[in-house]
């Protein structure tokens, strides 16, 4: 397990992160996940605002670098500046499971969450895990805060389960972030020629976080490798050196990883110890600071654990079986196996991802897992041993290339289940040219052409196109363009779950509407269903509308056609060319027709039918 810890100073991020996570090297083959926490991330009112609509750069900048290993994102959460970010290897997503978030904030008294705490707990292989990211009070004389903002937080984040309730309830806990410990008693110039002397040591007794360690009760079983790396904070902004400023800050060592192994419980009653229980070792591998990243006042800091549990849980909730290889539509077949006890909903389905997917709703295409045969099996719980789904001809991939089938557990909000690399192979279809020609427009007509985006979240969510430097898209390039916030249905869930975000990919649905068939000759009715049939997966408003009015549907057309995606998300965005939006509007007025709301699971039957399979992203 690899956990970095970085206060950014609202920076942009760098260029390139290799380094920081060790990636390039021989320990990034063993390293099965990565903690990343993150402090003063750019808060401010308009990045906020930005953020809520696309994802935060920090998030997408650690996506795109860890996605060709293979590291999916498994959870996220942020609080103002905070942010943790956790990835796993994407054979480890079934073996993760309990998956929670919490927030504590303790600025301004606990009004502010620009100081404070935000957690990621899990169960990794059957052992409950915590991840904890603090921003705690700055300046040497508020050591005293500091100790009673980390009670605070240890004592205000609880989660639901029968295990593992509080932070400290868990088999291991790793707290790190910009804790603003500082040295005590030595002055500056001592300081300094310590560092330059290379005798850190001399500094180690005068460091708050290590007299604390041996007074402080609530640090009681924390453990941190030797600092054997120079003081973190602060530099000049650009170099490597010092503050010169006028306040000429000490250096300290305010960014620190520590550890945490629950003691094994004295009474352990009849029933005996848990699974988790019993021996765990935690081995410190590399400890160490990178002064190569100078774009904050603060040097990141990284640190490897090698982690030995007593067992392991190996047996995923949900096995999938599929062929080597698809080479034609027909075998594109999923059968899969629910393990007893395995709680089931009926808004799970199973994603196909391509290898190097970047979360598990970065998926190609998806089918719900159930069926009519399937379902009535299940309630006489005849057939749990197998069931299978079928993905259509449609939602397949055209073209050669690798490909996972993922179970996504709606209960969970978590993969149960993934298959190894197969390999896709089907023939590139010519549709898109014979469309546009029969449709009497050329897609180079870009003023009669309507180009719906895929929503977007306050979770960190993948995109296909990642070529541009900037990760939040620019509102002021889209000149003419109206936005339009869509119904949401919030989740359940205590966990952020991270929703599909694509910068305009290659396969993006596009309408051609030239002017003239608006202007003389109308849509049907039947093109206007086909046009939101294609456009399901974006997640916006879907149109079948009638000449007189809407079409019913069925609740079960309802439940077919809502996207994964859009199940307990933030409101997508709707962009439109002015002048198509009002002209269409007062074409539609005189019509009688009536845009309908969004599909989610609580929204009644209403606009069209709906495929009972495979959709593509």
């Amino acid at each position: 397990i690899t956990v970095v810890t970085w206060n950014v100073g609202t920076a942009m991020p760098p260029s390139d992160v290799t380094s920081l996570l060790h990636l390039n090297t021989g320990e990034t083959n063993d390293v099965d996940m990565i903690a990343i926490g993150l402090q003063e991330v750019n808060s401010k009112i308009n990045k906020r605002l930005k953020d809520a609509l696309f994802t935060d750069q920090w998030s997408e900048l650690f996506m795109d670098v860890l996605s060709p290993f293979h590291f999916i994102l498994v959870s996220t959460v942020r609080m103002q500046g905070v942010i943790l970010l956790v990835f796993a290897k994407y054979y480890h997503l079934p073996f993760l499971q309990d998956i929670q978030t919490d927030c504590t904030r303790t600025g301004l008294g606990g009004y502010w969450g620009n100081k404070g705490g935000v957690s990621v707990r899990l169960s990794i292989f059957g052992h409950m895990v915590c991840f904890l990211n603090c921003h705690l009070p700055a300046h040497l004389e508020k050591a005293e805060q500091r100790k009673e903002d980390f009670a605070t937080i240890l004592h205000m984040q609880q989660f639901e389960g029968p295990v593992a309730n509080g932070i400290l309830d868990h088999d291991l806990v790793f707290w790190f972030g910009d804790l603003n410990f500082r040295i005590e008693s030595l002055d500056i110039c001592f300081v300094k020629y310590a560092i330059d002397s290379n005798v850190l040591s001399q500094l180690w007794e005068k460091d708050q976080l290590n007299i604390a360690k041996s007074t402080w009760p609530v640090l009681r079983g924390f453990q941190e490798g030797p600092l054997n790396f120079p003081p973190t904070f602060k530099f000049d902004v650009g170099t490597n050196k010092y503050d010169s400023s006028a306040k000429k800050r000490k250096p300290a060592w305010t960014d620190r990883i520590l550890w945490k192994i629950k003691p094994p419980s004295k009474g352990l009653g009849t029933g005996g110890p848990r699974p988790s229980q019993g021996v765990l070792s935690v081995s410190q591998l590399c400890y160490c600071s990178h002064m190569e990243y100078t774009v904050s006042d603060h040097k990141p800091v990284a640190a490897i654990f090698a982690v030995q549990f007593a067992s392991k849980v190996d047996k995923p909730l949900v096995e999938i079986y599929v062929a080597d290889e698809w080479s034609r539509p027909e075998q594109a077949v999923v059968r899969y196996k629910m393990a007893v006890g395995f709680h089931r909903s009926s808004w799970d389905w199973i994603g196909l991802y391509r290898v190097g997917f970047r979360h598990p709703k970065d998926y190609v295409s998806y089918v719900w897992a159930r069926s009519d045969e399937g379902e009535r099996c299940l309630e006489k719980q005849l057939c749990v041993s197998g069931l299978q789904v079928m993905f259509s001809e449609e939602a397949l991939p055209k073209g050669n290339g690798e490909y996972i089938l993922g179970y996504y557990s709606n209960t969970s909000s978590s993969i149960a289940g993934v298959t190894e690399p197969f390999q896709i192979s089907l023939p590139r279809s010519e549709e898109g040219s014979s469309s546009t020609d029969s449709s009497g427009s050329s897609s180079e007509e870009d003023d009669s052409t309507l180009v719906l985006l895929a929503p977007k979240s306050r979770s960190p969510s993948p995109g296909k196109m990642k070529r541009h430097r900037s990760r939040s898209p620019s509102l002021a390039k889209f000149q003419g363009l109206i936005l339009r916030p869509s119904s949401r249905d919030r989740g359940t869930s205590r966990s952020p779950s991270p929703q599909s975000r694509r910068s305009v990919p290659r396969n993006i649905p596009t309408i051609h509407l030239p002017p003239e068939e608006l202007g003389h000759h109308g849509v049907k009715s039947k093109e206007l269903g086909q046009a939101a049939e294609s456009l399901e997966g974006s997640s916006l408003c879907q149109t079948a509308q009638e000449q007189g009015g809407l079409q019913r549907g069925s609740a079960e057309s309802t439940l077919a056609r809502a996207d994964p995606r859009s199940l307990g998300l933030l409101p997508a965005l709707r962009l439109e060319m002015i002048d198509q939006a009002l002209g269409r509007r007062q074409e539609s007025g005189d019509r009688g027709y009536y845009p309908c709301r969004r599909m989610s699971p609580s929204s009644p039957p209403g606009c069209g039918s709906s495929p009972k399979e495979g959709h593509s992203s």
